[in-house]
């Protein structure tokens, strides 16, 4: 095919000159068109009001071949410094301001109520560089369940946290030396989820076996059930400021529980697979929920209907932590991790890296956000910029195997100084913060790239 053409090159007949005129005239009335009939009318508008708008050198590139050459008077673009070369840049009228196509310094004449406009210096976008956190390091393993613990919370007086395991026990382990202080069996299936009610001294509690249990724990019995859920319930929330209790769980629904008297106030429904993951806060939205549909949803507590769903993850999202100070909270999903501002769900940005199934999340007050994966990966992000600063493996107890590093909730203390992780090595770990790191030891190696942030 190419030596054909090239065999034809010689051959071909000559282009007609007025052809090739009329078809670049047409072109370029397209094209600028609207640009050339916006100076003529701003230089009609010159010449009424006795401006001069002729400058013999800078006749407008643009022309149609017929009505041009037959106007005598030339389209020109005019600097207004030699429009008028006896005036000072102050005494220039502001009507010789070119406000149409926007060049500094020159002029085509406007109307006397043109609003004149200064050309806007914008700067390049520059990304904040993230706010410098010293590593984390394990620091204490603690062993006793006999099977993958599943859940974890903090007390909040800070002096003890519980953790619930596939070994149906609740164990409540003292926090400054690791040791056990009591378990607590009522469960017949694996408990997936633990709140500890600051206002009240009860512990919840719920897992596979459907049930949500409320323990007295002055007693350390359990004084009430809430019935309901169809199938395993694996995540709940309480809400900071009312007697609400929130549960979700395989049956695609989250649950509203009125804490005193038992009532199912209202059944968040509207996902269409498992609800992995349940936030409360006291402002709006109260509810948050994700779901293995891969979307979360914003509930209006008060109509008990869902008020936004956000459909951005393309992978089930198992996670979702609201940030303590800001008004704002992240969800984990194996494609990313995103960000959003509350209270209408608005995506702030993507932070990409952690390529796993994740489990979980944690954010504290110094901006410090955690992500936990099935492969026993942890990253540690700066919350504000996405800056991934440190990544770490959990090791994997002795006489376990490889694949069950793996973990499945974490949470920080009421400090925010230390890092509970329930395992699937059936241990706790606890980390904190590197004391003798500085930022000469651990140098912040910011390099950001804006073109390869994904927005979506």
């Amino acid at each position: 095919m190419h030596d054909m053409f090239l065999s034809e090159e010689g051959s071909l007949p000559p282009l007609d000159p007025k052809a090739v005129a009329a078809w670049k005239s047409s072109k370029a009335k397209d094209t600028y068109g609207p640009i050339v009939e916006l100076v003529e009318k701003q230089q009609e508008q010159a010449r009424k009001m006795g401006i001069s708008t002729s400058y013999p050198g800078a006749t407008l590139a643009i022309t149609n071949s017929t009505e041009r050459e037959a106007s005598s008077q030339s389209t020109a673009l005019v600097p207004v410094s030699q429009q008028y070369p006896s005036m000072t840049q102050s005494q220039i009228p502001s009507t010789a301001v070119n406000t149409a196509v926007g060049i500094p310094g020159y002029a085509t004449g406007g109307s006397a109520g043109a609003n004149t406009q200064s050309v806007i210096q914008r700067k390049a976008p520059t990304m904040p560089k993230p706010q410098w956190h010293p590593p984390w390091k394990l620091f204490r393993v603690i062993s006793g369940h006999t099977g993958w613990v599943r859940c974890v919370a903090v007390d909040p007086t800070n002096e003890w946290f519980c953790t619930g395991s596939a070994d149906r026990v609740i164990k409540i382990w003292d926090l400054a030396s690791g040791k056990l202080k009591l378990s607590l069996t009522g469960h017949v299936s694996t408990v997936r989820a633990l709140q500890v009610s600051p206002r009240h001294p009860y512990l919840f509690s719920a897992g596979e076996d459907r049930q949500v249990k409320c323990w007295d724990l002055e007693y350390n019995k359990v004084i009430r059930h809430y019935h309901g859920h169809l199938s395993a319930v694996y995540s709940m929330a309480l809400h900071p400021t009312i007697d609400v209790l929130v549960t979700c769980g395989r049956d695609s629904t989250a649950r509203v529980w009125d804490m005193r008297t038992k009532a199912n106030i209202h059944t968040l429904s509207g996902h269409t697979n498992t609800v992995a993951s349940v936030v409360c806060q006291s402002a709006e939205p109260q509810i948050i929920t994700s779901s293995h549909d891969s979307t979360i949803r914003l509930w209006d507590l008060a109509a008990g209907r869902s008020m936004t769903t956000l459909t951005n993850h393309k992978k089930s999202v198992r996670a979702v932590v609201l940030h303590p100070t800001l008004y704002m909270f992240a969800s984990a999903s194996p494609d990313n991790i995103k960000q959003w501002k509350c209270p209408d769900g608005k995506f702030i940005q993507n932070l990409s890296g952690h390529n796993a199934i994740l489990n979980c999340l944690a954010v504290n007050a110094d901006n410090v956000l955690v992500s936990g994966a099935d492969n026993g990966s942890i990253n540690f992000w700066d919350f504000k910029t996405g800056y991934n600063f440190q990544r770490t493996q959990a090791p994997v107890q002795p006489g376990s195997m490889d694949s069950e590093a793996g973990v499945f909730a974490m949470c920080f203390d009421q400090s925010g100084s230390r890092l509970i992780t329930a395992e699937a090595d059936k241990t706790i770990k606890i980390y904190k913060e590197d004391e003798e790191a500085t930022e000469e030891t651990h140098p912040i190696n910011w390099k950001p790239d804006l073109l390869k942030r994904r927005r979506y």
